[in-house]
């Protein structure tokens, strides 16, 4: 085999450029069942992912650590490799002697699972955790056992649930701070407790005394009181009075059960202090992890999430999630997997959830390892938390890539009400409204095409109306917004009941556009219309909505009927999910 390039780190990894190592990433991504290309429906597009990653067109990102990366680049079974795969085996093992009773069923998984750490450890490609995915799959589904956790899990949440009542957690929570702490106002005063009940709350989560079975909980008040300067540090960037952030959007991430009773009330501390927090947990079973739906099995949890709302939709809107979060302070989602943190493999409302926050927080090692020992930047700060070999309380903080660009729901809503308020005002002076949708992103490589054709159409309409205020949409486009933001943007102008006209963009008007262009129109174009854009299908949704309560309002264009066959947006992107960046001709 070709020698493959050597590299410090995974960000520096480019495609296109040698292709041996072209062939090596496609073959990891293959293995490891996370190449878009090839598994669309269970992987993430480029697009979503970069709601989570800073990527640029031919970085690569894997799902796990540089070092277990560059580990598995060696093409052959390292120390740290077979020792990742042996203990992944050993996690299986546990479990099929633990609640697999038929002999013949027993030795069935082993012999199996025997044939793939063979495989593993013969050409390592596969990433540990995939690995074990794949032998928890094979446990589940020779054993019929769904969750072989569950009592376990549901014993540690009741543990942790008494300590959470005992006079030992009000004496974590209540002993007083060194006296010596100045006041120098009563802002930073009230900021330093919170950041006491805080740092307890997270010192207690990630110390097994509280929660695991025989926790030693001498010296734990001791421990959980102990001053903590670099958590005060990072919380108080992030968070404190001066970082100019008075309620953020946070998305936390929980390690294991039991401790995230503890993880629960610290979202509540960050509630009272004004914060919005999403907690994602499993979609179905990952080792000692908490799981969406386990509230349905566990008293204890069930009462801790009494009133958060649990959202099982995978697919859930931008519109839906800000509202869901503006309603709720708790709201509760899966990521959509049963692994470590794969952001290839998470579900739609994940990758939402994770771009319309602020903050990331992430519990536990396995999450420290994929986000702090990975180096690529991400859109979102994240701060890490966990335990180290050594019993000693980590906190990690990596800022979000300075290339990014947070457009805020203000910042949308506020180009929204300028608009509305240009509508108004236009209809103040006895002018029509009419707001025209056409093509903009719906064909792949001619997004600047579309807006040339949408603008000469629109300066033409112009020229030959008079006391007619037209919105075109190619006008607003911000800079950094994606296909979530400006449909987000354009609801809310459109259902603002001022709009008189709502004209559809025709094969006509395409024409029309390319004639006063004085250009013929290529075969990209042809036959083309405002049926063909996702975005102008679910604007005439809207626009007969409206219509029902106006019925004054004209609508021009296409037939409504023919706009009902696209499908959802391909999430990031402008266009049908169907439609592929080779779908350019006819």
């Amino acid at each position: 085999m070709s020698k493959l390039p050597e590299f410090s780190s995974m960000r520096e990894l480019r495609l296109g450029r040698d292709p041996y190592l072209d062939a090596w990433l496609l073959h990891f991504m293959t293995e490891n069942n996370i190449e878009p290309s090839v598994n669309p429906a269970e992987n993430a597009q480029p697009e979503q992912l970069r709601f989570m990653v800073d990527l640029d067109d031919d970085q690569v990102f894997a799902p796990c650590s540089d070092n277990m990366f560059e580990n598995l680049l060696e093409t052959s079974s390292t120390p740290a490799l077979v020792r990742e795969y042996g203990e992944k085996w050993r996690i299986l093992a546990r479990l099929v002697r633990a609640n697999i009773k038929d002999r013949h069923t027993r030795r069935k998984i082993f012999a199996l699972s025997r044939h793939k750490i063979r495989q593993v450890l013969h050409s390592p490609f596969l990433i540990p955790s995939r690995f074990l995915k794949q032998l928890l799959t094979i446990f589940m589904a020779m054993s019929g056992v769904h969750d072989p956790q569950r009592a376990e899990k549901c014993r540690r949440n009741e543990q942790a649930g008494r300590f959470l009542a005992s006079r030992d957690m009000e004496r974590c929570l209540n002993t007083c701070p060194d006296s010596a702490m100045g006041c120098a106002s009563v802002t930073r005063l009230r900021w330093t407790l919170d950041l006491v009940e805080l740092a307890r709350l997270c010192r207690l989560s990630l110390n097994p005394a509280a929660w695991a079975d025989g926790g030693d909980k001498s010296g734990l008040v001791e421990d959980v009181c102990a001053p903590w300067p670099e958590f005060e540090g990072i919380l108080t960037r992030v968070m404190g009075p001066d970082s100019g952030q008075k309620s953020l959007r946070i998305l936390f991430l929980p390690d294991g059960s039991g401790e995230v009773m503890f993880d629960i009330r610290l979202i509540r501390a960050l509630n009272r202090l004004g914060h919005k927090v999403v907690l994602a947990l499993k979609e179905g079973y990952s080792p000692d992890n908490p799981v969406f739906w386990d509230a349905e099995h566990d008293p204890v949890l069930e009462s801790a999430l009494a009133d958060a709302l649990f959202v099982d939709n995978s697919r859930m809107s931008k519109n839906d999630l800000l509202r869901a979060q503006r309603e709720n302070p708790l709201v509760v989602i899966s990521d959509g997997t049963r692994e470590r943190l794969n952001l290839w493999r998470t579900s739609v409302t994940f990758a939402r959830a994770w771009k319309e926050s602020d903050l990331i927080i992430a519990k536990g090692y396995p999450n420290h390892r994929r986000l702090i020992q990975n180096s690529h930047q991400f859109t979102r700060d994240i701060i890490c938390l966990y335990r180290d070999g050594e019993g000693a309380d980590r906190i990690c903080f990596k800022e979000k890539s300075a290339r990014v660009t947070k457009i805020t729901e203000h910042q949308i809503v506020a180009q929204a009400d300028s608009i509305i308020a240009g509508m108004r005002a236009a209809r103040g002076q006895g002018r029509q409204v009419m707001f025209y949708s056409a093509i903009i992103g719906s064909i792949p490589g001619q997004t600047r095409v579309a807006i040339k054709i949408v603008n000469t159409f629109v300066g033409h309409l112009r020229a030959r109306h008079s006391n007619l205020f037209i919105i075109n949409p190619a006008e607003h486009f911000v800079e950094g917004m994606d296909g979530d933001d400006l449909m987000f943007m354009w609801e809310r102008v459109q259902r603002s009941g001022l709009i008189d006209v709502w004209r559809f963009q025709s094969v006509h008007d395409i024409e029309k556009s390319f004639e006063l262009m004085g250009e013929t129109v290529p075969a990209e174009w042809h036959g083309k219309d405002a049926t063909f854009s996702t975005g102008c299908t679910k604007e005439m949704h809207i626009a007969l909505d409206m219509q029902a309560g106006h019925p004054e309002m004209q609508i021009i264009g296409p037939d409504p009927k023919r706009f009902f066959r696209r499908m959802e947006y391909g999430v990031g992107k402008y266009f049908d999910a169907r439609i592929s960046g080779k779908s350019r001709g006819l």
